[in-house]
């Protein structure tokens, strides 16, 4: 029924078929054919390993074999399928070929030549999410698909308002990228900045969202996540409707949400569906766990250097016991310990699941048992290492984490150099970064710097819903009420 196409024919090929044959045909999966016993003979070439192979044979193939075609333009009439372009541009062609099309040429002398969809989508099922899993809530998490991912999202939020502008990013990969927000709240800036900034990359591949975090971000160099990453649909939403801008990158499972402030790094999506109560205590225990994570080793090292006078009574025979078999110095000693976490934690996570686990579990009790045996470190800064690697655990956002622990190894620095005095100048440091760090052009230490009492109401800690009636002042929303408050407390209820 087909005959295939050879270097013998004996009829020239069209010029349009044969530029894109020419340039496709070196790889084994392109494949190319002409079927001559139709009622219309027609051309048919694609990349087999990326269209559907039933819905070709089942829904385009019969409908070109039995019925009579006159020109080009009536296969979009014939063929049962929406998606057919009419093209007569080479470039063109080849790129949706290889996005999943299927190139149609009837008669040798034709200019033009129709583009059938046939896109072979494949992809996980939807599952729980792995990095940001709550307990109470929903249960699903974004796929590599960029199109189930925005229909996760308009399940969730079926209005006309939103809206969806598509971009092509890398100039091999040609990835597609999703810039998602709510027409009638959001700031028309922040939408400009965004796609701007994402126009502008000039890059050859995007294979995660991550590569334009890093690349549309105010400041490349700050160790500070300027745009908050999440795999959960209802946080996207949520900030949706608040009037921010979503980023979804085809390939990533990750959407990207901006602008964003320190505050909502501490922020788990779980604290809305508890009560306010109880997520205002939990996001103060997360405040107070990275403090202690980023400054209990250097304050160890501080007091034991330099400031011998704020030892209580009572500790000090602890700590002399402790560490008058240990030879290293305070500042040796805790980096020895600190490092062995971070390797133990690198290990784990880069290992196979079971043997990672295993890994972590062991390698810790064993390492850090023999160390204090060998008298290398004292079991006082053992424990004080161990419970920092636990309080930087609590941080939901996983990029503020690796932020945390790379931090605390200045904070060891400046300590080991002048004590206390040196804990308190690289603070200030880091404080001063923060304070010229933005986020869309957007200040990132948003509500305490500048001070917005309205926004305070949801940062480190939460109010009931009934007091959240308006949306953050620092995204400038064209409606900035949420629900009427004095409507909803005569009501008793909160219609948004």
């Amino acid at each position: 029924m087909f005959k295939w196409f050879s270097t013998n024919q004996e009829e020239k090929k069209p010029k349009l078929f044969e530029q894109t044959v020419e340039a496709l045909k070196k790889s084994v999966d392109f494949v190319y054919y002409f079927n001559s016993q139709s009622k219309t003979p027609f051309w048919v070439c694609y990349q087999k390993t990326l269209i559907d192979e039933k819905k070709l044979h089942e829904n385009i193939l019969p409908y070109l074999q039995y019925y009579p075609l006159e020109n080009i333009k009536d296969v979009q009439s014939v063929i049962p399928i929406e998606s057919i372009i009419i093209s007569n541009k080479p470039e063109e062609i080849q790129d949706k070929i290889f996005s999943g099309y299927i190139m149609v040429q009837l008669h040798k002398k034709d200019r033009s030549c129709a583009l059938i969809k046939a896109e072979l989508s494949e992809s996980r099922s939807v599952s729980l999410p792995e990095v940001e899993f709550s307990v109470v809530g929903p249960k699903e998490a974004f796929v590599e698909t960029l199109d189930r991912n925005i229909n996760l999202i308009r399940r969730r939020l079926p209005i006309k308002n939103l809206r969806i502008k598509e971009l092509t990013v890398g100039k091999l990969s040609k990835t597609r990228v999703a810039i998602l927000y709510v027409d009638h709240i959001v700031e028309k800036e922040n939408v400009h900045t965004v796609m701007q900034r994402i126009s502008d990359i000039d890059f050859d591949h995007i294979n995660d969202s991550s590569y334009i975090t890093q690349m549309i971000a105010d400041n490349q160099n700050s160790p500070f996540p300027q745009l908050l990453d999440t795999e959960r649909p209802d946080r996207v939403v949520s900030v949706l409707v608040e009037g921010k801008v979503v980023v979804i990158c085809d390939g990533s499972p990750q959407a990207l949400i901006g602008p964003t402030t320190l505050a909502e790094f501490f922020s788990s999506f779980e604290d809305y569906y508890l009560n306010w109560y109880i997520s205002s205590f939990f996001r103060l225990v997360r405040v107070f766990a990275v403090m202690f994570s980023v400054l209990v080793t250097p304050l160890y090292v501080a007091v034991l250097s330099y400031h011998y006078e704020l030892i209580p009574t009572d500790l000090m025979s602890t700590l002399v016991t402790s560490r008058r078999v240990v030879p290293l110095p305070p500042i040796l000693e805790a980096l020895f310990l600190e490092l062995t976490i971070e390797l133990l934690r690198e290990a784990g996570a880069r290992l196979p699941t079971k043997v990672g686990q295993t890994i972590g579990i062991v390698g810790g009790i064993v390492i850090g048992t023999a160390s204090v045996e060998a008298g290398l470190t004292s079991n006082v800064l053992l424990i004080i290492v161990a419970l920092a690697a636990l309080a930087s655990f609590t941080t939901p956002v996983y990029n503020m984490g690796n932020t945390i622990r790379l931090i605390r190894f200045p904070f060891l620095l400046f300590a080991d150099l002048w004590g206390l005095i040196g804990i308190v100048f690289c603070f200030c440091l880091i404080l001063t970064h923060l304070l010229r760090l933005t986020s869309l052009g957007r200040p990132f230490l948003e509500p305490t710097y500048p001070l917005r009492l309205n926004d305070l109401k949801d940062s480190f800690v939460r109010l009931p819903f009934s007091k959240l009636s308006n949306r953050p002042v620092q995204l400038r929303t064209e409606q900035p009420n949420r629900f009427n408050q004095k409507a909803a407390n005569e009501k008793k209820d909160i219609d948004e």
